[in-house]
């Protein structure tokens, strides 16, 4: 019995250390790596913003169904069950002079009755194409204001990628800054211990590296900052761990400015949208002026009713009528003009936008280009600067090894280098932005893949 306990006790152990365990397994999350290309699709299958957006699709469809429906006749059926009625009295005359006249109560209306009513219109002035026609054009420009949603997002996402890059960029310049700066104070400790160096040198050293360390923080802390902005744009849940695959690269590009023009006036959603508000405005007019015109319909109805609620054959009787009805607006009370003069300032109003639109997408190339421009220039002038700042540190250090340099010398040697790393990284991001910017702005791809 004691053995047999004694093995119980230790399968119960096992059981409870499994248990124990079981939580820790299910927590675990996998890493994800993503690239610019997994950000971009991961945006356009999670970001609940572009999702919403898919739903007006749904919105606009639906409503041209529904004005399409206008075109079918309507039937509708109605049952009743009469609760209450008074009876019709006729007074019969006397068949014989001088008798009294007979009152009869005659019942004309039956307890149950139902219909089954129809209506088709055969001339509505037009107000049914123009309504069809409406909701047409306002599926289109829908579909044209995903595809505006689509391109902002992806801007978005590259906007906050490419962020995420130069943030890591940061992290490494301020640790190479102050990598360097220990470097440099370990090297005065070592000269003030053989008397080569003072103790004002020795303190310099020190407070520079104290003065790095908190940018180092900083860096690291606007780093988990993007990152967190990163997920927050794809959807992803904030505690998903993830790695950014990617660099911050430089790749020349030949752009045409009059090209990249007149792709964006032809390619823009933006301009599309307004198209296709000036032709439903233009609708709208129509079915303003088709409000003062005669409709004609043709409608019908077959009744059956009875006095007992049962199905026999012979119970039900029946009856029928088929009518054409023509109705004429008389008066309304000036309604029809004032929203013909509605629709009609609407028009002028989405004419007056078409060319502040223009003109603005433009500016929005013309920018892109001279922002692309300006950042490549940069690109080519702080690559070939950060390498003179590196070897500027590397003789600086060298110098003041042999008493040649002062402490100033390195610790601003070593300030240059870290601003030229910063200013090539800034020159970079503001590179790729620029490129993306004229993406968004001509709505075309300009790079067919991202280098890394």
């Amino acid at each position: 019995m004691k053995a047999s306990g004694r093995w119980l006790l230790i399968l119960l152990v096992f059981m409870i250390a499994g248990w124990l365990q079981l939580p820790a397994q299910e927590t675990s999350v996998e890493k994800l790596e993503l690239s610019l290309e997994d950000c971009l699709k991961l945006a356009l299958e999670r970001n609940p913003y572009f999702l919403a957006s898919l739903e007006k699709e749904d919105e606009a469809r639906a409503q041209v169904n529904r004005a399409a429906a206008g075109f079918f006749p309507t039937i509708t059926a109605q049952g009743t069950d009469i609760l209450d009625k008074k009876v019709f009295t006729v007074e019969i005359p006397p068949m014989v002079p001088g008798g009294q006249p007979q009152r009869v109560k005659f019942d004309f209306t039956r307890t149950y009755q139902m219909s089954l009513n129809f209506s088709f219109p055969l001339f509505t002035g037009g107000r049914l194409t123009s309504s069809y026609r409406q909701a047409s054009y306002n599926y289109q420009a829908t579909s044209e204001s995903i595809r505006q949603a689509r391109q902002e997002t992806i801007l978005k996402v590259k906007q906050a990628f490419y962020g995420y890059l130069l943030a890591r960029q940061f992290v490494d310049v301020a640790e190479e800054s102050v990598t360097l700066a220990e470097k440099h104070l370990k090297n005065v400790r070592n000269l003030a211990e053989v008397g080569m160096a003072t103790k004002f040198d020795l303190l310099r050293a020190e407070v520079q590296l104290a003065n790095l360390r908190p940018q180092l923080i900083r860096a690291k802390n606007a780093l988990q900052i993007s990152e967190l902005a990163l997920k927050n744009l794809l959807g992803l849940d904030l505690n998903q761990p993830v790695e950014i695959k990617g660099e911050l690269t430089f790749k020349e590009v030949e752009i045409d400015a009059e090209e990249a023009m007149r792709k964006a006036l032809l390619n823009r959603p933006e301009i599309h949208q307004l198209n296709y508000q000036r032709l439903m405005a233009g609708e709208m007019v129509k079915m303003a002026r088709a409000a003062d015109l005669p409709t004609i319909v043709v409608g019908g109805q077959l009744n059956y009713w009875s006095n007992l609620l049962n199905f026999r054959r012979n119970n039900w009787e029946n009856y029928y009528t088929i009518s054409l009805v023509l109705n004429i607006p008389v008066f309304n009370g000036f309604a029809n003009q004032a929203q013909a003069a509605q629709a009609k300032a609407l028009a002028r109003q989405l004419e007056y936008s078409m060319k502040g639109l223009t003109e603005a997408i433009k500016l929005e190339v013309e920018q892109a280009i001279l922002n692309y421009k300006q950042a490549r220039e940069a690109v080519l002038s702080q690559q070939k600067n950060v390498e003179q700042a590196a070897e500027a540190v590397r003789l600086a250090e060298l110098n003041f090894s042999e008493g040649l340099a002062t402490t100033l010398d390195v610790t601003s040697a070593q300030v240059a280098l870290s601003q030229a790393r910063t200013n090539y990284a800034q020159a970079l991001y503001d590179c790729l932005m620029a490129l993306a910017q004229l993406e968004k702005a001509t709505g075309e791809p300009l790079l067919d893949r991202i280098e890394r």
